[in-house]
């Protein structure tokens, strides 16, 4: 009996993916479990492993190829007891019964939907589509190309027309379109003779009609910040250039990156925190952490602080819901911990860190970190996180400013920490000192706060036992 294998659900707004490489071949027999595709979304790169069992029939994907959840990749031959010969077509026949059955069921709902009343111009745009050359309805229909607005002009031909409205003016003639593209414009309120057809002649798509609006609330959105970017200039004009696709990580960090940026307002607090005998500390107690399977790192160790921190400034762990004008307060702890790829940037969520001690904890960053960096780490794995932490003290650099994560409304930085002269007991010694910074939205955390917060840190990192007093 042959089985399907379609793409399943991979993580919350993952919609797609592109497939790196096809681990099975036809032939194979694979197990339950057994990866057999390397796949790229927007949040990571994983392999995908089977949720069926069987002997690779068909391949229907291949490598580079875009694939969005519920297509098919796999088909797979079931060996079964008691099977005649006859039983794969009586398979295939069986699937094609049910895929018809899936069809109608689609199909039944439109034919049960109670008729709506259509203008008359729609029905004789109709008329014309159904019954008269596509030629002729263009000729009659379709104005000249260069009356097409751009999208300036056309955004204040949408104000001046009332589009937030969702009415269109039916004294002008009706624009180049079907009738359910016309219907999705005034669902969307945009006035339909505003957008620009990209189909031939100008004929309107409702690809057209969705970019419309997208434009028009980005537009709206960036009011303020400034005009939209222009184009690039040709750099070729100067020398030679090459281009590189991004990949879907690099696209969705530079898209998370922009949203956050545009719709948090920023600000960083900088602190030091005095680590000299937290360091004694961790070089003692470091074999215990690589018996656990893990490394005492100072990030494995800020985890720990910034749990118990947490704790204490719970609106560090919250959301801003503008629109219903309220602050979400999560009563877990899952602490996002960024880990550099060769892709990019992925954040593995630590989960209910509160509940683990600090050899715990430093083995599971252990275990995330590799799995990001072998591609092995699950949308999943990135989700749910309420506190963020990136720590650029492997690589150099004194100060740095983090973007808050969103809908995270706060993000802590560590630097590289350095022996510093501090005046100490009437003398100067010898300090090893650790920069910290501290990003946070404005809209719901002070300053004051954001003080208190990195001031309550630091002296949890000088002095461990306030973990315990405290924390």
């Amino acid at each position: 009996m042959a089985t399907q294998f379609k793409l399943p659900e991979i993580g919350e707004q993952v919609e797609s993916g592109d497939v790196v490489k096809v681990l099975v071949s036809v032939g194979d027999k694979i197990k339950m479990d057994q990866p057999v595709l390397e796949l790229e979304t927007d949040k990571a790169d994983f392999e995908l492993p089977s949720t069926v069992e069987g002997t690779v029939k068909e391949v229907h994907v291949k490598e580079g190829e875009e694939i969005k959840i519920g297509q098919l990749i796999l088909t797979l031959e079931e060996e079964q007891k008691g099977d005649k010969a006859g039983s794969p077509a009586k398979a295939e026949e069986t699937d094609g019964r049910e895929q018809k059955a899936e069809e109608a069921e689609e199909i039944k709902p439109k034919k049960e939907e109670p008729k709506k009343e259509i203008p008359r111009e729609e029905k004789s745009a109709q008329k014309e589509e159904e019954e008269e050359p596509v030629k002729e309805a263009k000729e009659k229909e379709t104005p000249q190309p260069e009356q097409a607005q751009p999208p300036e002009v056309a955004a204040e031909t949408a104000e001046s027309a009332g589009a937030e409205s969702g009415k269109v003016d039916e004294s002008r003639p009706v624009a180049p379109s079907a009738p359910s593209v016309r219907r999705l414009a005034r669902e969307l309120g945009v006035d339909i003779q505003s957008v620009p057809g990209s189909g031939s002649g100008g004929r309107i798509s409702t690809d057209d009609v969705k970019n419309y609006a997208r434009w028009i609330l980005t537009s709206a959105g960036q009011a303020g910040r400034g005009a939209i970017e222009p184009s690039l200039p040709d750099f070729t004009k100067w020398g030679e250039v090459e281009r590189e696709g991004m990949s879907k990580v690099r696209r969705k960090t530079a898209e998370n990156m922009s949203h956050s940026w545009k719709t948090i307002p920023h600000v960083t607090h900088y602190d030091k925190a005095d680590i000299t005998e937290l360091e004694q500390l961790r070089k003692r107690y470091g074999d215990q952490a690589e018996k656990a399977g893990g490394k005492l790192t100072i990030t494995a160790i800020a985890v720990k602080v910034v749990t118990a921190a947490l704790k204490l400034f719970p609106q560090f762990a919250a959301s801003v819901d503008e629109a219903a004008h309220e602050v979400i307060f999560k009563k877990y702890f899952h602490i996002g911990v960024a880990v550099e790829t060769e892709r990019g940037l992925l954040v593995p969520v630590i989960r209910d860190a509160d509940q683990k001690n600090i050899l715990e904890l430093s083995a599971e960053l252990a275990g995330l970190a590799e799995k990001a960096r072998n591609k092995k780490l699950s949308p999943e794995e990135m989700q749910g996180g309420v506190f963020t932490i990136t720590n650029l003290g492997g690589i150099g650099g004194t100060y740095f400013s983090p973007i808050v994560h969103s809908p995270e409304v706060a993000i802590l930085g560590l630097s590289r920490s350095r022996t510093e002269p501090v005046f100490v007991e009437d003398r100067f010694q010898p300090r090893l000192i650790l920069p910290l910074c501290l990003s946070y939205d404005h809209r719901l955390i002070d300053g004051a706060s954001a003080a208190r917060f990195l001031r309550w840190m630091s002296e949890a990192l000088e002095q461990p036992f306030l973990l315990s007093l405290q924390g």
